[in-house]
């Protein structure tokens, strides 16, 4: 995604300028193996271990390391009620969307699902905007990787939900593969427990790799990389576009050079534990990379074109949508007091080459993607460095900081799965769900990377911190100010709502969102 400079070497640490390299506390403390993980949390005795888990009590008893969210989510996880609320509040609340006619290749009828809708139809629930649709076809025809040696199974699930007159999102129908036929059933709540069950679990792990690939590598960790490259090359030091975004780019090369090495590399942790490792990974960002839109990366766009305004219950969008305003009303008051007019902005030579080579490198020219090629208004230059700021900061806490809470708990998130999909129903006995549940080593690892990638470092700064004080203008410094109260306001109304709620949402709270992809 990301053509790289000559005198800027993204694949080497030691090339890196001292103002994107770690901190001397940073890099002593931040050791990107997951060997430190697996000895934190008491497993490095299993990290090799090819059998099988003999019964989930087992899995339970060699995770020491838990907090109450992956305490609720080890009780809840096969719940219909928590796999619907995790389209909404879990890793990736960006697959989700209304739907008001099933794709064709989804032929649910009504007398399928005529218990779950308790008497109503299809029809009738789309027109009230109460059926939603995750749809995994990006992973359509992919193939899973072989891991120790053993061949995993990926899906290309579609799954439709339906909001209740209490607001819960509950599944209402599993297809496991793109194409309908009589060996890709359509899976319902009212099959044996253990169909239904496996059906999920198969959901989840389609999951797993549309949010790491697609939600959480690309369009946080390699945008961010893109917007940080273009800053460095195009914007000189004095720039006020530079001095507003150096916190958003802190640490970000450094930590991609390391995913890249440690984690997608041929040896990594990705390509040796997760089913979607290997040659299916760079097919699968090939093409999240070609369907990537601006509108999609816009909160408030993308909210309104999934048709998710109104769903009850959706944290993410209004934590986010409060902290996509906040961010706004400080970039614009700030970019306003520099570019005064239309003007000032279009002969900014620098700044326009800053989105030139934006457009042509990160989004490779695509005219569809909906990227502006250059800036013409203040409004449009405002818009777009809310975006990356967003992105850098907000959607990577999202995406990321809950991994190992959600994903610690393993059949809630398999990194990959040893069985391919059921092809008829009812056929299925219980002991097919640990066979097809990834083996110990996968296990193991697979936890150990989860829970590093969502670790805190000591040497993190919170969005509307700025370390390197950088603004020395009064208007700027008073500006800050202000960015700062509007934070802690919202981070105050999101603990207190977090107070009342069985398993709060904390992702979005300013306190915990880092000003960078700096994890």
């Amino acid at each position: 995604m990301l053509r790289a400079h000559p005198k800027l070497s993204i694949t080497t640490l030691p090339m890196l300028t001292a103002e994107v390299h770690f901190s001397f506390t940073k890099e002593t403390e931040f050791c990107f193996t997951a060997v430190m993980q697996l000895a934190d949390l008491k497993l490095q005795g299993l990290a090799d271990s090819r059998r099988l888990w003999t019964s989930f009590s087992e899995l339970a008893r060699i995770l020491k390391i838990r907090n109450k969210t992956f305490e609720y989510i080890q009780e809840h996880w096969d719940e219909d009620e928590f796999f619907g609320y995790q389209f909404l509040n879990g890793l990736n609340p960006m697959m989700i969307q209304r739907c008001s006619k099933l794709p064709d290749n989804f032929p649910v009828t009504d007398d399928m699902v005529k218990d779950s809708l308790r008497g109503s139809s299809l029809k009738q629930e789309m027109k009230k905007g109460n059926i939603f649709l995750s749809d995994y076809k990006i992973l359509d025809e992919l193939v899973g990787n072989i891991i120790s040696g053993r061949q995993q199974y990926l899906t290309a699930p579609l799954v439709l939900l339906y909001c209740n007159p209490h607001g819960m999102m509950l599944p209402i129908a599993i297809q496991l593969k793109q194409k309908p036929s009589k060996e890709n059933p359509i899976f319902l709540p009212t099959d044996s427990k253990t169909d239904w069950i496996l059906a999920k679990i198969f959901v989840r792990n389609a999951e797993f790799g549309v949010h790491e690939v697609d939600f959480h590598l690309l369009r946080t960790h390699l945008l961010a990389e893109v917007f940080t490259v273009a800053t460095l090359r195009n914007l000189p030091s004095p720039h006020p576009l530079y001095k507003l975004l150096f916190p958003h780019i802190r640490y970000t090369l450094q930590i991609n050079i390391m995913a890249r090495n440690q984690l997608i590399s041929k040896d990594g942790a990705i390509t040796m534990y997760a089913g979607v490792g290997g040659e299916s990974l760079a097919k699968l960002l090939k093409r999240a990379t070609a369907s990537l839109t601006y509108s999609a990366l816009c909160l408030p766009e993308n909210i309104s074109e999934r048709g998710l305004e109104n769903v009850p219950y959706y944290y993410y969008r209004d934590d986010g949508m409060k902290l996509w305003n906040i961010i706004n009303k400080f970039v614009a008051a700030f970019l306003s007091h520099y570019y005064q007019c239309d003007a000032d902005v279009q002969k900014d030579t620098e700044l326009q080459d800053w989105i030139s080579e934006i457009f042509t490198n990160g989004f490779l020219g695509r005219d569809g993607s909906g990227i502006p090629t250059s800036f013409q208004t203040v409004t449009e230059l405002v818009k777009f460095v809310t975006m990356v700021i967003f992105t850098a900061s907000a959607q990577h806490s999202a995406v990321n900081n809950g991994q190992f809470d959600f994903g610690g708990w393993m059949p809630n998130y398999p990194t990959a799965l040893r069985k391919p999909p059921p092809k008829e129903k009812g056929q299925t006995p219980e002991h097919m769900i640990l066979e097809t549940l990834p083996d110990v080593s996968t296990t193991v690892n697979g936890t150990a990377v989860l829970r590093l990638l969502s670790k805190d470092s000591a040497d993190h700064y919170p969005l509307g911190h700025f370390p390197e004080n950088l603004h020395d203008e009064d208007i700027p410094c008073k500006l800050i100010e202000e960015f700062q109260k509007d934070l802690r306001e919202l981070s105050d109304l999101i603990e207190e709502r977090n107070m009342k709620l069985e398993l709060p949402y904390t992702y979005l709270n300013p306190k915990n969102v880092d000003n960078s992809v700096a994890i």
